[in-house]
């Protein structure tokens, strides 16, 4: 039987999704430019008015992200144009 949890928020991801299936989500780019190991510390936020808000674990992977910044911000652009900022924010991020 599936969690509340898991329902809600599939149904949320698919809420957010916009222009139709064939148009990626930002979290599936994530997952092509990231290493795992660097998946395991970052979340997608939310998208609004061509920002995209991150979620960083720890002070540490933030600064190493911020350091990635414009390279991720280039890389995301190129498979979602509509992307027009990256912004980066400590935060509970919950793999599971």
């Amino acid at each position: 039987m599936e969690l509340i949890k898991d329902t809600v928020s599939s149904l949320l991801k698919k809420l957010q999704e916009k222009g139709g299936p064939g148009k990626p989500h930002p979290e599936d780019v994530l997952k092509n430019i990231l290493t795992k190991r660097e998946l395991g510390h970052i979340k997608v936020k939310y998208f609004k008015a061509g920002v995209l808000y991150l979620s960083i674990d720890s002070s540490g992977w933030l600064f190493n992200f911020n350091l990635k910044k414009q390279q991720l911000q280039e890389k995301l652009q190129a498979k979602l144009p509509e992307i027009k900022e990256v912004r980066l924010r400590l935060g509970p991020v919950n793999n599971l």
